[in-house]
């Protein structure tokens, strides 16, 4: 034991120890908060000149949105513990289940450190349009007075909070990957795959996509360009991703993807029955992670605001029409509804409003899950069975079709003439009169495959460098005994 884990640690060190090497060159100096712009003039002249006006004072936190993001993130992380972990473990075998919420907790547990030694300043700082920069390594400079930016201009939240909402995210994303692969992969070689794949596929993908200025910098049309130029690369593009369509689900699909086919079937696929041990387990999780996405996708407001209002309605909805078109579809093909369908037809659902629920009215989020739930339906057997690879609790049939449908049809239903926001413009403080449904959606289509691609290599170099130094796959004897034993020492169920 004690020989692999020098193993692992080594390799995690060595990888944390390149990408910082990488992301430093690209990124700018380490700078304070305080930091002042250079004097460019004598004291005394200073001194002489008129009086300037009183600065404006800074803008204070409203405590409304202050608790409405901090209950978010509990909701968040409801999602994962226990959401996810009972949800994943009531789908695999009775003799895995203690294996799937181990690795739930532990990488939920390693991704949350991870994300304030260097995650956050990675993906929330300024950089580059693909990286940010060192201002927050190990949170450097951040303090309860620290303020953070919302979509509204002058009003703000405490960074802690935007902090641990971001934070809860990037949790749930990895602990998204382990369902294609569950049932066989070594608990060790999850781990350093995650330390690998967060770093360089998450973080980076997360700052293409989210990170800006924020609005106050908008106030000309010149400051606006310069505002826009300082952002990621995907912002930049004008993709809309309100909570995480390309973020989460695209990006941790195709890392669960790849992993299924690199470490490959289980023993047994196609021959014997694999079916699902509990689905009272998976139906309680499934409901659990619909009360936590409340969170996750009215939380990405950032504001207790008539937006938030907005993305609560749309979750509520588009996960019910998916549900019901999953549900139909299987009554329709194989003659019953199973409580498996709706369970999965609920989180996919979820996925495909996720990207959309801040930028889509009503009755587009309810066309965004009757489509979705079918579409995901069919990811889960006919692509399913096209692609041939053996993910095990469907992670690409749900998440990766789900947030591809989601991302694309948030360009079709954003568009204020079927109800949607439109784009905002926050040097004209109005919404932009020019929407594009065509344009808006080849943007979408770009920030998909930006995903799918940088997701799939990163994924793949790192499932072959976790394979070099520690495996990938248990022993045959170890997978056909079950994880919960051979990895973990124990059972969930005494008998």
């Amino acid at each position: 034991m004690t020989h692999w884990i020098k193993r692992l640690l080594a390799a995690g060190a060595t990888a944390l120890a390149l990408g910082s090497v990488t992301m430093a060159v690209s990124s700018p100096a380490f700078a304070k908060d305080d930091a002042k712009p250079a004097v460019t003039a004598p004291a005394t002249a200073a001194a002489s000149a008129a009086p300037a006006a009183p600065a404006a004072p800074a803008p204070v936190a409203n405590k409304g949105d202050t608790a409405w993001i901090m209950i978010c993130t509990a909701l968040v992380v409801l999602m994962t513990l226990p959401g996810l972990g009972l949800f994943y473990g009531g789908l695999v075998r009775s003799k895995n289940m203690l294996s799937v919420l181990m690795q739930c907790m532990v990488i939920f547990s390693l991704v949350a450190v991870l994300w304030a030694v260097y995650g956050y300043s990675i993906a929330f700082t300024p950089g580059n349009a693909f990286f940010g920069g060192f201002d927050r390594l190990f949170l450097a400079g951040l303090t309860p007075e620290s303020m953070g930016a919302t979509f509204s201009k002058g009003v703000v939240i405490p960074e802690f909070s935007f902090f641990s909402f971001q934070g809860a995210f990037a949790t749930i994303t990895c602990c998204l990957i382990i369902g294609a692969f569950a049932e066989r992969a070594k608990f060790s070689a999850v781990l350093l795959f995650i330390v690998l794949w967060f770093t360089f596929s998450y973080l980076p993908i997360a700052h293409m996509v989210w990170f800006w200025p924020g609005p106050d910098a908008y106030t000309d049309a010149a400051a606006g360009e310069a505002a826009t130029a300082a952002s990621g690369w995907l912002f930049q593009m004008g993709a809309l991703d309100f909570a995480g369509g390309t973020v989460v689900h695209i990006n941790a699909a195709v890392a669960g993807l790849v992993g299924a086919y690199v470490i490959g079937k289980r023993i047994g696929f196609g021959k014997e029955a694999m079916k699902p041990h509990s689905l009272t387990l998976t139906m309680v999780g499934a409901s659990l992670l619909w009360f936590g996405w409340f969170g996750f996708n009215a939380g990405s407001a950032l504001e207790a605001s008539g937006g938030a209002a907005m993305a609560f309605a749309n979750t509520f909805l588009a996960t019910s029409a998916a549900v019901l078109t999953w549900s139909l579809g299987e009554w329709m093909g194989k003659g019953k509804p199973s409580m498996l369908g709706a369970a999965s037809g609920a989180v996919a659902g979820l996925v495909a409003v996720t990207p959309a629920a801040g930028f889509v009215g009503p009755m587009g989020a309810i066309i965004i899950g009757l489509i979705s739930g079918f579409l995901c339906l069919w990811g889960v057997t006919g692509l399913k069975r096209m692609l041939g690879a053996d993910d095990s609790l469907d992670v690409f049939g749900v998440h990766g079709v789900g947030g591809i449908v989601g991302a694309l049809l948030t360009g079709v239903f954003a568009a204020p003439a079927l109800g949607g926001t439109g784009i905002y413009d926050y040097v004209a403080n109005a919404v932009a009169a020019d929407y594009s449904i065509v344009g808006q959606v080849w943007v979408q289509a770009k920030a998909v495959l930006t995903t799918v691609v940088w997701s799939g290599v990163v994924s793949f170099i790192a499932y072959k460098l976790v394979d070099v130094v520690i495996g990938l796959r248990v022993p045959e004897d170890a997978e056909r005994e079950g994880l919960d034993i051979t990895s973990h020492g124990e059972t969930a169920y005494e008998s």
